[in-house]
């Protein structure tokens, strides 16, 4: 929301679009490819699109499916935006290098520990570099500049060896793991800086197991199976790192015979998204190939039946579907039902809920009843909408009118009955964890 206010400040036009950088790493590839994608993927094939950059990793799926003889894509789930990727391996790279010089009676001071992490971002790059392949040597040096007037001749440098630097950022960023393993999540102190949500796990290897877990399905089986994967994002620039995934992709799901494998063709990590964004552009006005991005998840919102209350136990709830699976983003629906009383003036919880599974319901259906493997709850909203002027009541008689956005943003509009006024709840539908 922020980058959309950035940009309509800036002159841009409302009615852009915001891509996700994964899909436009699909585009670029189906731009250097053109029809020839026909002939690498088919019907039931399904890619993982694996993005690790500098300080961020996203995931993404898209399916092959066929209509009326043609091929189509549609993206079948997004994760969340997870804030963990090269500057992680620089600052785990520059602890251990740290740690070499402590053991030659250097302790860094802050001002060279800042300058530490730069250097040992240098050496990453150097040392997994394509162009480093058949090179004589197999070491890089690393120099921290001494304090104080003797500043060349205070400087320090040690030499970081290739294999031990590989040996460090695979084991901790793409350990072997299991298909079952989840990442760990560690007991939050009560006190902590208020700043960005980064990741406690850094391997990526168990993030991407609770990704494909999470989006099974609930079929018989543990999470979704790729056939194809895409990389994007210039951590994987490196050979080993491509290979390490690759290579757990293959324990998960069956070994050589049938991994996923890698997507063919030329791949250019630092220009992917944006050549894929302007291909999309083209795409759009000129009717070219594009990704369905359909809600990869039906959406509820709880409503509290009206009845007898009873000690100990709270009202029953009925779940009313405003969301079917696979909307359209940027497409909106009315949500048939009754008129339903929405509290105004107060603070109130306001329940939403999701299912991979329900892929049938349309806006308007209503459960009575249902189990925790069809719906989800999402976290609950909080928030005081405020009251209509010169009226008292606690309730507004409202219905629904559902929106999901070009930017993933499911807008659920409050439509009053007895005047113009209308009140807007949303939240992401991009993500696993909606809040």
């Amino acid at each position: 929301e922020l980058t959309r206010e950035a940009a309509l400040a800036a002159g841009l036009p409302e009615d852009f679009v915001l891509l996700e950088e994964p899909q436009a790493a699909v585009y670029a590839w189906l731009a250097e490819h053109g029809d020839r994608w026909r002939r690498e993927m088919h019907v039931g094939d399904c890619l993982l699109v694996c993005d690790v950059g500098g300080g961020t990793t996203d995931l993404t799926l898209v399916g092959v499916a066929e209509e009326e003889g043609e091929l189509l894509l549609h993206r079948i789930a997004v994760g969340n935006h997870l804030l963990v990727g090269g500057d992680n391996m620089d600052l785990a790279l520059a602890h251990y290098v740290a740690g070499q010089f402590a053991q030659q009676g250097t302790q860094l001071d802050p001002w060279q520990s800042v300058a530490l992490w730069h250097s040992c971002r240098a050496a990453k790059e150097s040392l997994l570099s394509p162009a480093r392949a058949g090179r004589a040597s197999t070491t890089h040096p690393i120099s921290v500049l001494g304090r104080g007037r003797r500043l060349i001749g205070g400087t320090v440098t040690i030499e970081v060896d290739q294999q031990a630097v590989s040996d460090l950022l695979i084991e901790g960023f793409f350990p072997r793991s299991q298909l079952d393993d989840r990442p760990t999540r560690q007991q939050v102190s009560g006190f902590r800086e208020i700043g960005l949500p980064f990741e406690a796990d850094t391997a990526v290897t168990r993030h991407l197991s609770g990704f494909l877990g999470a989006h099974a399905g609930g079929q018989d089986r543990a999470a979704v199976r790729p056939t194809h994967v895409l990389f994007n994002g210039g951590v994987f620039k490196a050979e080993p790192f491509r290979q390490r995934l690759l290579d757990v992709l293959g324990d998960w799901f069956g070994g050589d015979a049938a991994a996923p494998r890698a997507l063919g063709g030329t791949h250019d990590l630092d220009h992917a998204a944006a050549k894929g964004a302007a291909y999309y552009g083209w795409a759009k006005h000129a009717g070219g190939v594009r990704i369905r991005g359909g809600t990869a998840r039906a959406y509820y919102v709880g409503i509290e039946t009206a009845g007898l209350a009873v000690p100990g136990a709270p009202r029953p709830l009925r779940a009313l579907c405003v969301v079917p699976f696979g909307m359209e983003e940027g497409t909106e629906a009315d949500v048939p039902s009754g008129e339903i009383g929405l509290v105004v003036g107060e603070p109130a919880h306001f329940r939403f809920f999701s299912s991979t599974m329900r892929k049938e319901d349309r806006p308007g259906d209503q459960l009575a009843r249902w189990s925790s493997e069809e719906l989800t709850e999402t976290d609950p909203l909080e928030a005081t909408l405020p009251a209509e002027e010169g009226i008292d009541e606690p309730y507004v008689p409202v219905t629904f009118r559902s929106r999901v956005t070009e930017l993933g943003v499911l807008e659920l509009w409050c439509v009053s009955t007895q005047s113009d006024k209308q009140w807007k709840l949303e939240f992401s539908v991009r993500e696993e964890s909606d809040a």
